[in-house]
């Protein structure tokens, strides 16, 4: 069996590879196998801060599992500029202050070339600040929300943005889901969650949509009769919820328990096995907007499942993990084509990625620095619900 795993690994591995090699921007992880170069070079040291612990502790450990496997990949193929790649990361415990601590440290102490995180939109918006004023290229995998880039031209991600998510989310309700009505719940606390939820609200109601009720809770809260009450009253054909999979699987138990039949639809902060832990068979019938679903009929995709799986114990790899993955991918492919890791120069050549083959879609940075990308739709169907893909929505 172990032979077999191993065998299926190389498969994938060859896979990923020969996918990319068709695109002219990832020549670093098509290079032949190490040499001795590559093992007697200084390591280029690459930042990684995220939430290991805490209560989306799933979001920063995927997103980890992913960079690692990328760092893998690369350092076998013969690392960056005959190089390896080390990774020096930090917990930050879902919490802002620590996140900056953490970049701080990366930047300041460790020296790193470039960082590489955060999940949350929040802590992202608190750290990037340290990196911009240091020169040093920051990537953020996954913090939807705008404002994350905006913080100057050291700032980048590869993830989608909240507007496209939102807009995303009210296309498929209005056009998929035929709702006509709907109710939004909102953490109220969350950069991420206020900004999707007005994302959402305003195409839908552009779409000829009603939102006819509007709730906001505490991230961390347990009970949520008082919203669920007010939103059953209003009896919406959908109810949104763009939240973190640790409130919304309590929502879910109890918006069911009080008899609220109405499909749930989210973002992508829904993207976690725990989710259906907590909810079970209560989250079923419901939907979310991501950057990836692990049955997508994609040769990518399928290839790095392989290859995650292989290295991570069987575990299917979430959102977060193929964002990570992308997100290393680009950072080394961007190192080489700038043919160093001066912060300048590394910034340019990112800024200048187009077309990019990672495993969420082909990704082009634009003059936001933002990723223009697809998005998709996952249903949580199954006994015990998985995420299974729907369909996939462009930009315009």
């Amino acid at each position: 069996m172990r032979k077999n795993l191993q065998r299926l690994a190389a498969v994938a591995l060859a896979a990923l590879a020969a996918v990319t090699i068709a695109q002219p921007t990832a020549p670093a992880t098509t290079a032949a196998p190490a040499s001795p170069a590559a093992a007697a070079g200084e390591p280029i040291k690459v930042g990684h801060f995220g939430s290991l612990t805490g209560s989306e502790a799933t979001f920063g450990q995927s997103t980890s599992n992913g960079i690692r496997l990328a760092i893998e990949e690369v350092n076998k193929a013969g690392g960056v500029l005959g190089r390896p790649v080390s990774l020096i990361e930090y917990d930050t415990k879902g919490d802002a202050k620590e996140a900056t601590l953490a970049v701080t440290r990366l930047v300041k102490s460790d020296k790193v070339i470039a960082v590489l995180g955060e999940v949350a939109s929040k802590l992202s918006l608190a750290a990037a600040p340290v990196c911009q004023e240091a020169g040093v290229p920051m990537i953020t995998p996954s913090s939807t929300n705008p404002r994350v880039t905006q913080i100057g031209d050291y700032i980048f991600r590869v993830c989608f943005i909240d507007p496209f998510q939102g807009l995303a989310g009210a296309k498929f309700a209005r056009e998929s889901l035929k709702a006509k009505t709907a109710a939004v719940l909102i953490d109220q606390a969350q950069a991420y969650a206020v900004g999707l939820g007005e994302e959402f609200e305003k195409n839908f109601i552009a779409m000829g949509g009603v939102v006819t009720v509007k709730q906001t809770y505490q991230g961390g809260a347990q009970d949520f009769t008082a919203q669920l009450l007010a939103i059953r009253s209003a009896r919406p054909d959908v109810i949104y919820i763009p939240g973190y999979y640790t409130d919304v699987g309590n929502i879910a138990l109890q918006a069911r328990k009080q008899g609220i039949t109405a499909p749930l639809l989210g973002g992508d902060g829904w993207d976690s096995a725990e989710l259906a832990n907590i909810a079970k068979d209560a989250i079923e019938g419901s939907y979310y907007t991501n950057h990836y679903a692990p049955d997508q009929p994609d040769a990518r995709v399928q290839a790095f499942i392989i290859a995650y799986k292989a290295r991570f114990n069987g575990q299917t790899p979430d959102g977060l993990g193929a964002l990570g993955y992308d997100a290393a991918r680009i950072l080394f492919d961007s190192i080489t084509r700038a043919k160093s890791t001066d912060g300048k120069l590394l910034r340019d050549a990112i800024a200048s990625t187009k077309n990019f083959a990672g495993v969420t879609g082909n990704i082009t940075i634009n003059d936001k620095r933002d990723a223009e990308k697809s998005a998709v739709i996952v249903e949580m169907a199954g006994d015990p619900p998985r995420p299974k893909y729907v369909t996939t929505i462009t930009p315009n």
